[in-house]
């Protein structure tokens, strides 16, 4: 056996930094304004280019963008296995493990039902917050994380098919479906909408609308729930609980004692094969690749992206040891929670602040289409400078 496979490691370092890179994303998501420029600058293709790759697309499709909710659960899953060990390795047996699970995704609840809420007049119950549909799967997934790779994959197969047949049964909307009572107007529905058997998947018309339009209304809202505008719904965490399962099995053939090699082998197989399943499915008919229902096809396509992000990672900082460059990374990955809040809570504070103190000028110095870009810019580096200042100070938050 190789020198380097001798024993399982004990921590990865290149998933701290692609979840690092996936926290940078989506804080520059929020802050970086590249739409604004495209939109004064519509001959640059440059700029259209990033601003496409800043936004999530309408529905069938892909962008950068739609890769960071997905990576976030992936990763979710990989640590998994790590953390397992070295609970277990301390002695604590697998039912306070479950418990201690349950109350991790009652406390991811409760922070996404917050940050939802911040600003409105009361608490919005709406179940689509990535933290929320982590926790909703993630007790489930630490009990698959004590179970066998067999079972893992067993469980991920189900839950894809399971889903992709619920859909399939639920009565596509008839021709006569008023789409624009549930926010889908006319033109989007003649660019976006589908037909045949991948009518199933039409924007607010399908079998996670049809739930939620039940669900939602049995917590008080502030007006009755008719539709959500993205079209993303409670039943999301299913196949994001199958996202997070890919990624457990990845985290245990990382964790596992093979060679460097042949894990960045199996990490690249298993990426370009879910990647073309998924598009196949999409491509075929049999089930659109849709991010804001999470489709079984998207869970593929996005979970090849992620096996190969991972893999490149991996290749780079762990087998090539070449880790240096990652320390910018490092300091948002290994604070993911505290990044999270602050891109949600302390965004428009931070820009307005910048604005007051430096005065307009100061961000239209390259010239006025630049200046949004220029002000996420340094709102952007605010909210570094601050994960910068918790991790020199070993302040990290954890669930």
């Amino acid at each position: 056996m190789a020198a380097d496979s001798a024993a399982a490691p004990e921590r990865c370092v290149s998933l701290d930094a692609y979840r690092g890179f996936v926290m940078l994303l989506m804080m520059a998501g929020s802050t970086l304004k590249f739409a604004s420029v495209a939109k004064a600058l519509p001959e640059s293709g440059i700029w259209a280019f990033l601003a496409f790759h800043q936004t999530h697309v309408e529905w069938v499709g892909c962008s950068l963008h739609d890769l960071i909710q997905p990576s976030f659960s992936f990763i979710v899953g990989v640590a998994l296995p790590f953390s397992l060990a070295a609970r277990l390795g301390k002695g604590i047996l697998p039912l306070p493990l479950l418990l201690q699970a349950a109350w991790r995704s009652l406390l991811l609840l409760a922070i996404g039902l917050f940050l939802r809420s911040v600003g409105r007049p009361q608490t919005l119950f709406a179940f689509t917050d990535t933290l929320i549909q982590i926790g909703l799967g993630y007790t489930f997934l630490l009990y698959l994380g004590l179970r066998s790779v067999r079972t893992q994959w067993i469980a991920f197969w189900i839950l894809l098919l399971g889903y992709w047949a619920a859909f399939a049964l639920y009565p596509a909307p008839t021709a006569d479906f008023d789409y624009v009572k549930v926010g889908v107007s006319a033109d989007w529905f003649a660019k976006h909408g589908l037909g045949g058997f991948a009518a199933h998947w039409n924007k607010n018309s399908n079998l996670a609308w049809a739930f939620d339009l039940r669900f939602l209304n049995l917590f008080p809202q502030a007006t009755r729930f008719e539709f959500n505008p993205g079209a993303t719904s409670t039943l999301n965490f299913i196949p994001t609980l199958a996202t997070m399962l890919l990624g457990l099995i990845a985290g245990g053939t990382l964790r596992s004692t093979r060679a460097a090699g042949e894990k960045l082998r199996w990490l690249c197989l298993m990426g370009t094969g879910a990647l073309g399943l998924g598009w196949m499915m999409g491509a075929l008919g049999i089930c659109p690749v849709v991010k804001r229902l999470w489709t079984p096809s998207w869970v593929l396509f996005s979970g090849g992206w992620c096996l190969l992000l991972m893999a490149a990672f991996f290749a780079v900082v762990d087998h090539l040891k070449c880790r240096a460059w990652t320390f910018p990374l490092l300091v948002v990955g290994m604070n993911s929670i505290a990044a999270y809040v602050i891109a949600h809570v302390c965004n428009d504070f931070i820009r307005s602040s910048l604005l007051t103190h430096l005065g307009e000028g100061t961000f239209a110095i390259f010239g006025k289409p630049y200046a949004p870009c220029l002000l996420g810019a340094g709102t952007l580096l605010v909210m570094w400078l601050v994960l910068l200042w918790m991790y020199r100070r070993k302040i990290f938050l954890r669930i």
